[in-house]
């Protein structure tokens, strides 16, 4: 037969089989099976295996060997010992074969006629080329994407120089187990990113996005078949931040992880799918249960199963959690209507106390909505930059001198009014809003700023609160910077207030923040200290100059004891930190009077001012200047 008659009938034979519909839906060792007994068949070679090369390429590993001589097929085995049956797998080492590593390399296909004595396969002689009986040898490379990851080898048991029909349906061999390869990697590339996007990494349950996916489907075969029911029901792990500040955010997600394993291994009737969707929240989805009586069971057993004693630590700690119930169609009709209305119950059963179960109904409804209403209003105001900033003044200790001022944010709603933070703070938060409602801040500030420099007023340093997620964006001091830049302001116009609570998240990325923020120019304060938990290793090791005692320590100074006792030890520590004191909530001259005489380098409260909109604290503290119009344009 002519070469290219063998030429044609090798490829077409490699054509019809990788093309066959029952070869394509195999799994990758029976295709690899296939297409080395069809090597070996149609080329009469006696051996044809494939080798895998593992990532370090240190050494390379027979996956699979057709032996025409009268051994079966084998996967994830070759023999070294044919005559005996011995199917050990065989590993060939680089360090033993220096030659033929190299070569695979560089010149991908390694054709020989004896395989003993050519210099790149001699040193297989000893341990395997006698011992299996080869003679000649055709080896060509497999891919995995752009990286050499095997080898099929073709082996004969008698002298044989390879033709070019040969040669060419070998590598033709090797292309298409190249292309299972990659393959086989894009899928398991594909399963890991699909499980990174719809699975919990910490407790390997379902996340958000599968929820949402699962209420969907289910509640539109409900819909279509007119039968079945959805209940929903949202835990909250109560108090986690407690376990996170005092034993640390390893202990925490421990719990987390326990809570995860005992949920999932609860046996409840219609269980459906448990995901964890937040950082201390899992929910439940029960399909068929439409009795109220069902799921109270259902949830006494939840609270039963978070409440035993979880070990973390050293130290037992006792759990409970608050659980909100919603029902399909009975409550709601949409799927996103189902995940709010269970949300929603159990921010009810948190108000109510924690611990507790709540099923939604319409008067939770009604609070509901009227929550979502805030946040949407919300969210446009901080678009709109609608959100005001007053100004409350920090003094010396003579309680003359304003050294710097707090800037607080008030919304003016409306239809309410004026609003405090503890109004909105915790809907922002709910609503991933607290980043933006920082910069909104900032920037009211900055443009205040900019107004009575233009005026010609020289304004004290300017203190300004950061929320626990701007200080972990690694991309905060830039955007400070920019905003600064922006309005001609200098860096070193602002002091920056961070809470104890908010310094507990990655220390590199906190550390690195604050560090910048100090190189521009600012200062950094710690806000409401004595509140949370912060260790002294951590307020060491960040760039703070001050403490700001939190009100409810001055309060009933100086009566009473214990506030006293914490005070002095605030003012100690700081002393011994070289960081200055500013106290907070100083609305008494009893209260002013004991914290001069204990040292208190600086005051802030009622007794000085309430916080002020910009124009009435210049008309105010700025009189000897001419006022000029500073109202928000």
């Amino acid at each position: 037969m002519r070469d290219t008659d063998t030429f044609v009938t090798y490829h077409k034979a490699l054509m019809e089989l990788s093309h066959d519909t029952g070869f394509v839906g195999q799994r990758r060792h029976l295709k690899l099976e296939a297409l080395t007994a069809l090597c070996g068949r149609l080329l009469e070679v006696e051996r044809v295996s494939v080798w895998a090369f593992p990532p370090e390429r240190d050494r390379i590993t027979c996956e699979t060997l057709y032996d025409r001589r009268g051994l079966s097929n084998q996967h994830g085995t070759c023999t070294s010992s044919p005559r005996n049956g011995d199917l050990s797998p065989v590993s060939l080492f680089k360090s033993d074969h220096p030659n033929y590593f190299e070569a695979i390399v560089t010149e991908r296909v390694i054709a020989v006629n004896d395989a003993r004595t050519d210099p790149r396969t001699a040193s297989f002689k000893a341990d395997y080329l006698s011992a299996v009986g080869v003679h000649s040898m055709l080896d060509t490379p497999v891919f995995e994407g752009s990286r050499l990851s095997g080898v099929v080898c073709l082996e004969a048991c008698h002298p044989r120089t390879w033709s070019l029909p040969e040669l060419s349906f070998a590598v033709a061999i090797a292309d298409t187990v190249s292309l299972i390869n990659t393959h086989e990697g894009w899928m398991n590339s594909k399963r890991a990113l699909d499980y990174i996007t719809r699975y919990d990494t910490l407790t390997g349950l379902a996340n958000m996005d599968s929820l949402r996916d699962r209420v969907a489907h289910l509640a539109d075969k409900i819909k279509r078949r007119r039968s079945g029911s959805l209940a929903l029901i949202w835990i909250d792990v109560d108090r986690l931040k407690a376990i996170n500040d005092g034993l640390g955010p390893q202990a925490g997600d421990s719990v987390i992880a326990e809570i995860g394993n005992r949920l999932k291994n609860l046996r409840l009737e219609g269980k459906d799918v448990l995901a964890r969707i937040g950082g201390d929240e899992f929910a439940l989805l029960i399909r068929n249960r439409p009795r109220a009586a069902s799921l109270e069971d259902a949830a006494l057993h939840i609270q039963d199963a978070i409440r035993q004693p979880i070990r973390v630590a050293g130290q037992s700690l006792s759990v409970s959690a608050s659980l909100g119930i919603c029902h399909l169609p009975e409550d709601c009709e949409q799927p996103q209507e189902l995940l709010r209305g269970a949300e929603a119950a159990m921010y009810h059963a948190k108000h109510l106390g924690r611990a507790q179960a709540t099923v939604f109904d319409s008067a939770i409804q009604i609070s509901a909505q009227s929550r979502f209403a805030l946040e949407r209003e919300l969210r446009a105001a901080i678009n709109n930059r609608e959100l005001d900033v007053f100004y409350q003044p920090i003094l010396d200790r003579s309680g003359d001198r304003m050294v710097s001022m707090e800037a607080l944010v008030r919304w003016n709603h409306p239809s309410r009014g004026w609003l405090s933070p503890i109004e909105f703070l915790d809907i922002a938060r709910g609503g991933s809003l607290m980043y933006a409602l920082g910069e909104c801040v900032l920037r009211r500030v900055c443009e205040d700023w900019q107004q009575a420099d233009a005026a010609g007023l020289e304004l004290p340093v300017i203190s300004v609160n950061l929320s626990a997620e701007q200080v972990l964006a690694a991309e905060l001091p830039d955007r400070i910077i920019d905003l600064c830049a922006e309005h001609q302001m200098p860096v070193s116009a602002l002091q920056f207030e961070v809470t104890e609570d908010s310094i507990q998240g990655d220390f590199n990325t906190l550390a690195c923040v604050l560090e910048r923020l100090v190189a521009a120019g600012a200062e950094l304060a710690i806000d409401d200290f004595g509140t949370g938990y912060s260790s002294l290793a951590r307020l060491k090791s960040l760039p703070f100059s001050r403490i700001k005692i939190d009100r409810s320590f001055i309060n009933q100074l100086p009566g009473d004891e214990d506030d006293c006792a914490i005070t002095l030890s605030i003012l100690g520590l700081a002393r011994g930190l070289g960081l200055m004191v500013v106290a907070e909530g100083v609305e008494t001259p009893a209260h002013e009077q004991w914290l001069v005489e204990q040292g208190c380098d600086f005051l802030q409260g009622y007794l000085y001012s309430r916080p002020l909109p910009f124009p009435e604290l210049i008309d105010r503290f700025f009189h000897h200047h001419p006022v000029p119009d500073l109202s928000p344009k």
